[in-house]
């Protein structure tokens, strides 16, 4: 509770002097609340598709119910009864101490109006990727990914360069904070599958997702084979388009990087979204069938790199999904629905 009343005073004063609010994921509780109180616009911005509809499942549950099912719009129901319970006394508390507002009903989902309108939702992903439903609001909007790309100026570091030319190109292979419980384990797996797959790799071994520390000395980070290259951290838009084809852990933000730059995805979901990722993958024949990551194996992920880098189907549908989206201009879309909604928010006032 004090944790969560500090956050909440904290999001109240950078809300103030605001002329307009746009409620993350993360944000939306607070920002919510506070429009209530101030006759300010309000919209809500979602990385992932998760409002209620009958095309596909929540995101956020683990395990989907197949494409098609009638229990679709029951899980999203369930999320957002779920999300009002876990987040309704921090609301009421941020409502009582900070706004002067009387509490809400347990259950209330307050996120579908504000001021009696209904609160514009813009889902920064592309419609190629995840079709716009069409049972969404018209105040649902499928904007495109919103990328910040690299300064042109970027130069990689000459090492990885230098690899990068002296061969074919390679296999990346990364899970961002996606540490497990053995790191090394999981990077020793990666190792031998690259190798089985007769592929050159990148590995990132940042946050803890790989790592060559406490391996044997034959796959430290000074004695990887010639064909592997562990790196620390390097821009997805500059990496990615140079490489024959991606592994991650299907976050959305690493997915979106990945179906950009053109290249098959290897989809090996942890958590949380990452299995509504990597099905959207599969579903759209730009990679092979997920591999959960309890399920990784040397032999199942040496597969999948062979697939992934010979399939031409899959090679031919990856780079023109990646085109689609380079094709896209997600920020500006969201500037102009910005604009729109926040004008004739003022205009009624």
């Amino acid at each position: 509770r004090p944790l969560v009343e500090r956050v909440m005073r904290r999001q109240h004063e950078a809300c103030r002097q605001a002329d307009a609010l746009i409620g993350t994921l993360l944000g939306m509780v607070a920002a919510r609340e506070y429009v209530e109180a101030h006759p300010i616009p309000y919209a809500v911005s979602m990385v992932l598709p998760a409002s209620r509809t009958r095309a596909f499942p929540s995101p956020i549950l683990p395990n989907n119910p197949p494409p098609g099912s009638p229990l679709n719009l029951l899980s999203h129901l369930f999320i957002e009864r779920f999300a009002s319970l876990a987040t309704g006394w921090g609301a009421n508390l941020y409502r009582r101490a900070c706004l002067g507002l009387p509490p809400r009903p347990p259950l209330a989902y307050p996120h579908r109006a504000a001021h009696g309108r209904p609160i514009p939702w813009l889902f920064a992903h592309s419609p190629a990727v995840v079709p716009h439903p069409a049972d969404w609001p018209l105040t649902h909007h499928t904007t495109g990914y919103w990328f910040v790309d690299t300064d042109p100026d970027w130069q990689p570091p000459p090492d990885l360069a230098a690899f990068l030319e002296a061969g074919p190109p390679p296999v990346y292979i990364g899970f961002g904070s996606m540490a497990g419980r053995d790191s090394a384990a999981l990077t020793r797996l990666v190792v031998e599958a690259l190798d089985r797959a007769g592929q050159r790799g990148v590995l990132l071994t940042r946050w803890g997702g790989m790592t060559t520390t406490g391996m044997p000395d034959n796959i430290r980070a000074a004695d990887l084979p010639d064909t592997i290259f562990a790196l620390e951290g390097c821009p997805h838009d500059w990496l990615f388009p140079r490489m024959a084809a991606v592994v991650h852990h299907a976050g959305a933000g690493t997915t979106a990087a990945g179906l950009r730059a053109g290249v098959p995805t290897i989809p090996v979901p942890f958590m949380g979204d990452q299995p509504f990722w990597a099905n959207r993958v599969a579903a759209l024949g730009v990679g092979p069938q997920p591999i959960p990551r309890g399920q990784l194996t040397t032999e199942r992920l040496a597969y999948a790199i062979r697939i992934a880098v010979e399939h031409e189907g899959i090679r031919q549908r990856a780079a023109a999904l990646g085109k689609t989206i380079r094709a896209e201009d997600g920020v500006g879309t969201a500037v102009a629905v910005l604009e729109r909604e926040f004008s004739a928010f003022c205009s009624r006032k």
